[in-house]
């Protein structure tokens, strides 16, 4: 029926499979979880074993890091059903009917991506990814679905089998931000996509410091997977700018310009509320730099 499959890096995955486990034994289906640490050698392990108690649940070991992609393809291939549902280790079900909702939506589509939610953070200095994520990733299936392709997370969604072994197979840069590359390949492939409200809770977000670090890195992707015609212009708000500018040889000026305001910029990303209008300047001023270095 369906093969559960949760990517882990020095993190404690027992509480979202032994909730996983529960939903799947009251639906009486057939159905596996597979857990495999990336190579982080973490303390936390020890009580990732436990899973191993859990039934039809099974956690590994992985004895070197091969990255978030060929972790994602490992588990892929591992699996043995025709259904697959990846989740990311720091989320959690937002409901008793999670597993329900994702078996309801099997054969209506050859991907199906459930959505996400923020849990808003105490501390100031996450600030800026719960923004991000509130603003621009939890959005509700109705418009995710008037452009399916744009809101790609692969931190929830169900794929068949065979579909995602290609679209992960593809995808060569091994680095952080690949939902740019995800959605790019799965639209080239003519892979069918459907929306849905089966989101997962989100409480476990990056400080705003390291975010923007992750930032840097996806955007390093993007550009090289551009560059290298991996993906086309897709519907990458980001990459659309990027490309008016340089077609208008406007790039050299629009950095010039961004970095006589570099420090209001900076100052502003890692206060209280960030503003995502200045947030996409940065990622602009960026995008525009590294594609000169």
């Amino acid at each position: 029926m369906i093969s559960i499959l949760i990517p882990c890096f020095d993190y404690n995955a027992y509480p979202l499979v032994s909730i996983l486990e529960k939903q799947a034994l009251m639906l009486k289906i057939d159905f596996e979880i597979i857990c495999i640490d990336d190579g982080s050698f973490s303390s936390k392990n020890d009580v990732n074993q436990k899973i191993n108690l859990l039934t039809n649940s099974k956690f590994i070991e992985s004895k070197k890091n091969i990255g978030r992609i060929k972790n994602r393809l490992l588990l892929a291939e591992k699996s043995q059903y025709e259904w697959l549902i990846f989740l990311d280790v720091d989320t959690l079900p937002n409901e008793d009917n999670f597993l329900k909702n994702y078996i309801n939506q099997l054969n209506k589509g050859m991907m199906i991506i459930g959505g996400c939610i923020y849990k808003e953070p105490e501390n100031e200095n996450f600030s800026l990814r719960y923004k991000f994520g509130k603003l621009r990733e939890e959005i509700n299936s109705n418009i995710r679905n008037k452009n399916p392709y744009k809101y790609i997370s692969s931190c929830n969604f169900m794929c068949k089998r065979n579909v995602l072994i290609d679209v992960l197979s593809s995808i060569k840069t091994i680095s952080y931000g690949n939902d740019y590359v995800f959605g790019s390949l799965l639209k080239k492939m003519g892979v069918d996509i459907k929306h849905i409200d089966n989101p997962v809770l989100i409480d476990n977000i990056d400080e705003n410091q390291i975010f923007i670090k992750k930032t840097h890195n996806a955007l390093d992707n993007l550009i090289y997977s551009y560059k290298n015609k991996i993906i086309k212009k897709h519907s990458i708000s980001i990459l659309w700018a990027y490309i008016i500018l340089d077609n208008l040889l406007l790039r050299n000026i629009f950095v010039k310009i961004t970095d006589l305001f570099k420090s209001i910029l900076s100052k502003n990303l890692h206060s209280k509320d960030p503003n995502l209008f200045l947030f996409d300047l940065y990622r602009l001023n960026y995008l525009c730099k590294i594609n000169n270095a």
